[in-house]
């Protein structure tokens, strides 16, 4: 196992967490088959989104893997009138990881955060350790506080 800037920087703020690798597919880096090959339930693996909102600019999303970001919501709940996905291509310049790596913890920039508020209805969550292949399990409570986050409804069936 790697350890990756995620792991240092919970480590360095006293978050106690634990780690589970999995094989990961080039062609499916899906967080549906990373929550089935660390066997979570899907609702308890939490993928991170990066958005760009027409009056705040770029904006980061933490939802469940089986669900979809609902844009309308995570607009209103953010302060803007419309949000659109960054592109894959900009996703490492802005955050320092690349698509099936990305976490909420240790982006390059520290972005205005938004969880999913049925993070908080577990003991635990799963979330990207920094690189594929990894997650970190954690207290959805500790990565609150840790990434400023706020806990929202902001989540849609696919």
């Amino acid at each position: 196992m790697v350890k990756t800037n995620v792991m240092r920087l919970l480590e360095t703020a006293g978050i106690p967490y634990r780690t589970t690798e999995y094989e990961y597919d080039e062609n499916n880096l899906s967080g549906l088959d990373a929550a089935e090959k660390i066997g979570f339930p899907p609702e308890q693996v939490f993928k991170t989104l990066v958005t760009r909102g027409d009056k705040t600019g770029v904006l980061v999303f933490c939802i469940p893997v089986d669900m979809e970001l609902d844009l309308k919501k995570a607009a209103s709940v953010s302060g803007n009138k419309k949000l659109e996905m960054t592109h894959v291509k900009e996703l490492l310049a802005l955050t320092g990881y690349i698509r099936g790596g990305c976490s909420p913890v240790g982006m390059k920039k520290k972005y205005p955060t938004f969880i999913d508020e049925t993070a908080i209805l577990f003991d635990e969550i799963a979330i990207s350790a920094g690189i594929r292949g990894e997650q970190v399990i954690l207290f959805p409570d500790d990565l609150i506080r840790y990434t400023e986050a706020t806990a929202v409804d902001i989540s849609k069936e696919m």
